[in-house]
């Protein structure tokens, strides 16, 4: 199998090639200049949470490797409700929903665009556990009310 379209499990194993080097530093920059959480001294009742890396190969329509991406996620699982965060978030789509979606907009014939974002997050004040797959976006619109 050609290196390039292996997805490593781990950071040791992504660590050994450069491709997925570069992803990772990408990431990281992207996360420090974005804000995305800050680090602060331990407690003893803090409950630490932490992270791993998420290694994808995204592909263009034709199958060929469009670029590799890391994307850094807490380990949401173990946070505690009341004490780590107040409040939740669900980022994932429900298939039913995405199925009226485009049922809607095929039926009015609107244009429909997907997205790749590079560098997908939410803004709050703890980083979120992620599915590895937020970053992919659908614009659909109704071209008619444009002008």
């Amino acid at each position: 199998m050609d290196p390039l379209s292996i997805e490593p499990t781990s950071y040791t194993q992504a660590s050994k090639f450069p491709h997925w080097q570069v992803a990772m530093q990408e990431e990281y920059t992207a996360l420090i200049k974005n804000q995305t959480w800050s680090l602060v001294p331990s407690t003893l009742t803090m409950n630490i949470v932490s992270c791993k890396w998420v290694f994808e190969v995204k592909r263009k329509g034709n199958g060929t490797i469009e670029r590799h991406k890391a994307c850094l996620v807490a380990k949401g699982f173990n946070q505690m409700e009341g004490l780590d965060y107040d409040e939740t978030f669900s980022h994932v789509v429900k298939p039913a929903t995405i199925h009226t979606i485009l049922t809607i907009a095929l039926s009015r014939n609107w244009p429909l665009q997907q997205l790749d974002v590079r560098n997908a997050f939410l803004n709050g004040s703890t980083l979120p556990a992620v599915n590895k797959f937020i970053d992919d976006l659908c614009l659909i619109f109704d071209s008619h009310r444009l002008g």
